[in-house]
């Protein structure tokens, strides 16, 4: 890997999660826990969200990624959700695995695919300059109106969520093999308990299992105050925080991929009735 590629991918990440973390004081919280207990540790992987719909599709969010050296590990569709996703590795290790999901607008009411298309009719065009840019340009396009954001939720909270928000890091997730005072990640789960954080799918919230060779938990988002285009202004789930415990195969190689079952109740993290459930 040459030394330019290198350092564009560094850059790249170091501006997704400074958004990332402007919006998600979880992850500051979080960072202070572990590194007060002498942790350090990894990215295990990014995800971002997006419509099926030019300029800023999944392929085009792909593209940074695959210029600068990483391959595609896998493909996944979400029924209920009316997602497909693709996953990405690089082959040196060194940096998280991406992982890219789209919602299929064209399954929805005719009203979602018509408030996303007006969304992208105003991206900025400098977000199109590079492909890094399509993933870091903020924002994105212009925030909807309160109404087209509550009117997305009636039907999709991930439309909604995206339409909020934009391209942008929808989380960020803690390799939890790297850490050492925990020795599984259900230990994990009760330090994050009693440090006082909300996470997703309790009482049970951790997804998958050794047998799958990935075991995944994550907090709720964290709500912030957000402005809409008619000058009002709603508290929202923004980001969330993931945490991911790979186990090896026979030969000893970390499972790389995700688990469909597993992901598709992660995303319930921005769940505003999850937000709701547990307030």
């Amino acid at each position: 890997m040459s030394s330019a590629a290198s350092e564009r991918l560094e850059t790249l990440f170091d501006s997704l999660w400074e958004a990332y973390a402007a919006i998600t004081p979880a992850a500051a919280r979080i960072h202070a826990l572990l590194h007060a207990r002498g942790e350090s540790f990894r990215n295990d992987h990014v995800a971002f969200r997006t419509f099926d719909l030019a300029p800023l599709g999944l392929e085009r969010l792909a593209a940074p990624f695959l210029a600068l050296g990483y391959t595609p590990t896998g493909r996944y569709d979400f029924e209920v959700k009316k997602l497909h996703a693709r996953s990405y590795s690089h082959p040196s290790g060194r940096f998280p695995r991406v992982f890219i999901s789209e919602l299929r607008t064209g399954e929805f009411p005719p009203v979602v695919r018509e408030i996303a298309e007006a969304l992208l009719e105003q991206v900025d065009p400098r977000a199109l300059a590079t492909d890094e840019a399509a993933l870091t340009w903020a924002p994105t396009w212009p925030a909807p109106t309160l109404e087209n954001y509550e009117r997305l939720l009636e039907h999709s909270e991930y439309a909604a969520w995206l339409a909020a928000f934009g391209i942008r890091a929808n989380h960020f997730t803690v390799h939890a093999n790297d850490l050492r005072s925990v020795a599984e990640l259900a230990e994990l789960v009760e330090l994050l308990r009693a440090a006082g954080e909300r996470l997703n799918a309790e009482p049970s919230p951790i997804q998958g299992s050794a047998a799958e060779r990935l075991e995944q938990c994550s907090t709720l988002a964290d709500r912030v105050e957000w402005s809409f285009a008619d000058g009002e202004r709603a508290s929202i789930p923004s980001c969330y925080y993931e945490f991911a415990w790979r186990h090896a195969d026979a030969e000893g190689k970390l499972f790389d991929g995700f688990v469909t079952q597993s992901a598709d109740k992660i995303f319930e993290s921005t769940d505003v009735g999850a937000q709701t459930r547990r307030s």
